[in-house]
């Protein structure tokens, strides 16, 4: 009986799992040079909201090589990479926005979608 082309086998499932841990290792090894480099430099020197706009580019970038690689993307992580990039630029060009009162919000909006497409 022919294997059916949208069940993936278990080399493939293994090799999948093998680069998704590859690309998480990356994600936290890309994090911690960059805050590592930011301590280095002098607090005068760096632009308010860099280590945001940083944070939001490595995980989107890492989502986005996920997905062009087929692997399943984080939508939770996709969601906190905007989040911080948006934060972190609106921050660097000097906008306000209130973080923690949206932040709130979007959570609160999240658990209400949630349990509805339970129910659904």
């Amino acid at each position: 009986m022919p294997k059916k082309e949208n069940i993936p086998d278990s080399s493939q499932e293994a090799e999948e799992k093998v680069l998704a841990k590859r690309l998480e290792i990356l994600g936290w090894a890309l994090f911690l040079i960059m805050t590592g480099g930011l301590f280095l430099i002098p607090s005068h020197l760096v632009p308010q909201g860099t280590w945001l706009i940083g944070v939001g580019l490595i995980m989107l970038g890492l989502n986005a090589y996920s997905y062009s690689k087929g692997l399943k993307v984080n939508n939770f992580t996709i969601f906190l990479g905007v989040l911080a990039l948006g934060f972190g630029l609106s921050s660097f060009l000097n906008i306000n926005i209130p973080i923690m009162p949206l932040l709130f919000i979007f959570l609160g909006a999240k658990i209400i979608y949630s349990a509805y497409k339970k129910q659904s």
